[in-house]
C-alpha cells in the first residue's frame, strides 16, 4: 500500500499583529484617498476594486488578511472570529474571479464582530443587501456563484496580494468611494499628517486668491515648465 505523499498544513494562522495607534486611525479617517493619491505613487489598490453599489463610506483600520482558494471559504468564516473591533477584512482570492466569498450572511456575522468593512480581490454576492446592511465592500464585481465549506485550506494573518498590492497583517487601510490605500503602520501617521497639512495649505491659498482669473497653467506652474522647455523662459 502506497504511503500518502507529504503535504504542508492545510490551514495556517500567523501571529496577531499589533493594534494600530488610535491617534493614527483618527488622523487617517480625516483624509480622503485622493489626498493620498496626490503624494504617493504606491499603496493604492488597482481601480478594478470598487465600492459595491457605490456605497463607499470612508473607513480606516487594521488589515485582517485572509487567503482562501477557489470555492472554499472555510478560513474566512474562521478568521472573522479573529477580528478586533474596527478591523478591515482584506481577502486574497488567489486568482479566483468566479466564486463570491462574501454575501449578506457573512457580512452580518462580520458586523457582529465589529469588522468595519471588507476588501476582496474577487466578487461579492448579495450586492444590494450588503449596501442595505450598511456593510461596505470593495470588490471586483458581483457573482451569483458562492464559495462553500469545501475544506480546501486557507491562511489568515499572513502577507497577501490584493489589487496588485502587497498587504501585510496589521497594515493600515484607508478606503472610501474613490478607492483603497494600504500603508505600513509606521508610515500611515506621517503620510496622513502630510496629506492633511497639504490640504489645508491648498484651501488657504484658494481662499486667498478668491476669484483669481489666472489660467490654471500659471497657478500650477505648468505654463512656466512648458515655456522653459521651449526656450521661451528662464532655464534652471
Amino acid at each position: 500500500m502506497n504511503s500518502p505523499l507529504p503535504s504542508p498544513a492545510k490551514y495556517m494562522i500567523g501571529p496577531e499583529p499589533p493594534a494600530l495607534d488610535p491617534a493614527t486611525v483618527e488622523t487617517l479617517q480625516q483624509c480622503e484617498t485622493t489626498m493620498l493619491g496626490h503624494i504617493l505613487y504606491w499603496g493604492a489598490l488597482d481601480p478594478g476594486i470598487r465600492a459595491n453599489q457605490g456605497f463607499g463610506p470612508r473607513i480606516a483600520g487594521r488589515a485582517l488578511t485572509v487567503q482562501i482558494p477557489g470555492p472554499c471559504s472555510v478560513m474566512l468564516h474562521h478568521a472573522i472570529g479573529l477580528a478586533a473591533p474596527g478591523d478591515i477584512l482584506v481577502i486574497d482570492r488567489l486568482g479566483d474571479q468566479r466564486h463570491a466569498c462574501l454575501g449578506d450572511g457573512v457580512a452580518a456575522a462580520a458586523m457582529r464582530q465589529g469588522i468595519a468593512g471588507a476588501i476582496i480581490d474577487g466578487p461579492c454576492t448579495d450586492c444590494v443587501e450588503l449596501a442595505e446592511l450598511g456593510f461596505p465592500v470593495w470588490c471586483r464585481g458581483v457573482s451569483p456563484m458562492t464559495t462553500r465549506m469545501a475544506n480546501l485550506g486557507g491562511r489568515a494573518h499572513v502577507p497577501v496580494s490584493v489589487g496588485g498590492t502587497a498587504v501585510l497583517p496589521g497594515d493600515a487601510i484607508l478606503a472610501d468611494i474613490d478607492g483603497v490605500y494600504v500603508m505600513q503602520p509606521e508610515d500611515a501617521a506621517d503620510v496622513s499628517r502630510i496629506a492633511l497639512t497639504r490640504g489645508q495649505i491648498v484651501a488657504d491659498r484658494r481662499r486667498a486668491r478668491g476669484n483669481d482669473p489666472l489660467p490654471l497653467g500659471q497657478l500650477s506652474g505648468a505654463s512656466h515648465m512648458v515655456a522653459t522647455a521651449m526656450g521661451d523662459g528662464p532655464r534652471d
